[in-house]
Formats: C-alpha cells, structure tokens, sequence
C-alpha cells in the first residue's frame, strides 16, 4: 500500500475516535488497527512512523506504541 494511503486511512481512524467520549482515543485506534488491519499493514506503519512519521496525525503515533 502507498504511504500516502496508509497515513490517511490511519488518520481517518484517529479522526473518528478523536469524536468519541473520553480520553482514550490512542488506545481505541490500536485497537482497532489489531482488530482490523492485517499484519503486514501495521508493519508497514510501524516502518514509516521509524523513518519519520510525516502527516500522521498525533494520535496515531501515539496509539503506534501501544501496538
């Protein structure tokens, strides 16, 4: 998948459960790239948050972590 599609379908994500009550937005978007997203695409995002992260939003380089 291009970088440029992995960042918005993971800034999409964050975006959805930026909305959502609470403050675990980081937690829930792990979640759902464990529950969703297929090994080789977190992989992926993993490999491009190393070689700098450009346009991700913050609450996904948060939720990287807690993958």
């Amino acid at each position: 998948m291009s970088p440029e599609k992995l960042v918005y379908m993971a800034n999409q994500i964050a975006t959805f459960f930026k909305t959502q009550p609470g403050n675990e937005a980081a937690e829930k978007v792990a979640g759902h790239l464990r529950d969703f997203w297929e090994p080789r695409m977190r992989e992926q995002l993993l490999a491009y948050i190393k070689a700098g992260g450009t346009g991700l939003d913050a609450i996904v380089l948060e939720s990287a972590r807690k993958l």
